[in-house]
């Protein structure tokens, strides 16, 4: 993929600063009017009207996915390019590191018994929820239901992470989730489809599309880790918002993924692991 042209991007912290000082006035993307055409048509209105029916030969489009050195490779090429400051990073720590998969399902169970935790004590839990349902393979919907909520407080998971779990596992139940519709859908739906699950949060989802999904263009705003890294990258005086954080990392579309990686990297070397970078890493095993 080529580059954005460099006229247009923010490569210096002088320009970055000013963004940050003054977002409102970068924020304002003029659009020129749409002019509309009149046309007629035979159709009914009632039949013109209707949704189009997606065609039932054609398979869903699975999006780009992070799981292939060569993807990777593209990755840090188009982050070079269109970032110096992040090209500097980039040259001082290896290339994120490819890890397999787990079920959907699995990983966001985990991620729910992981919320709010100590690794350590998360880990625990985890490992006695794993024990209940026989093996990581019987992680299923149907089996974390047949659990009460008691026999899920007797291996410590809380009664709101047990309704958390139950809600989650419905959803797949019923059809409303499946793996295969969330390794199938845009980011964009995924994110609205996994927010309605009770205990879900815009945080978890982003970092379940990168670390588990290894989906290639997701920013968490809202990470602090991520926030700290990009203040540090270009020696802001204040964590940068939320809509600072998408100005300013535009250029790394479409892999924001990546450069994210790189800010808790960033983080991680500024306070020697044991800031936000360290805790994110271990509950994802640090790894894309």
């Amino acid at each position: 993929m080529n580059p954005p042209p460099q006229a247009t991007s923010i490569t210096t912290r002088s320009t970055v600063k000013k963004l940050c000082e003054n977002p409102s006035t970068s924020s304002k993307i003029p659009f020129r009017p749409r002019k509309i055409r009149k046309v007629t048509s035979n159709i009914p209105v009632d039949s013109a009207t209707e949704s189009p029916q997606p065609s039932l030969g054609v398979s869903p489009k699975i999006p780009k996915s992070l799981s292939t050195k060569p993807e990777i490779d593209l990755a840090l090429n188009h982050l070079r390019t269109s970032d110096p400051l992040l090209a500097t990073l980039i040259s001082t720590h290896p290339p994120p590191k490819l890890s397999p998969c787990n079920s959907p399902f699995l990983s966001l169970s985990k991620s729910i018994l992981f919320q709010q935790l100590a690794t350590k004590a998360a880990n625990s839990i985890y490992t006695r929820f794993i024990s209940l349902c026989g093996n990581e393979s019987n992680v299923l919907p149907n089996t974390v239901l047949s659990f009460s909520p008691q026999t899920l407080r007797e291996i410590g998971v809380s009664a709101r992470k047990a309704s958390y779990l139950h809600d989650l596992s419905d959803k797949f139940s019923t059809g409303v989730l499946s793996d295969t519709s969330i390794l199938t859908m845009n980011d964009e739906t995924l994110f609205q489809m996994l927010t309605s699950v009770k205990g879900i949060g815009p945080w978890s989802v982003h970092m379940f599309m990168i670390f588990s999904l290894h989906r290639p263009d997701v920013l968490p705003v809202g990470d602090l880790g991520v926030r700290k890294g990009v203040q540090f990258l270009y020696g802001l005086k204040e964590l940068p918002k939320p809509l600072q954080m998408e100005q300013i990392c535009e250029k790394w579309k479409p892999y924001r993924s990546v450069g994210s990686w790189y800010m808790w990297r960033l983080v991680e070397a500024k306070t020697k692991g044991n800031g936000k970078a360290q805790s994110v890493e271990a509950e994802q095993n640090g790894e894309f």
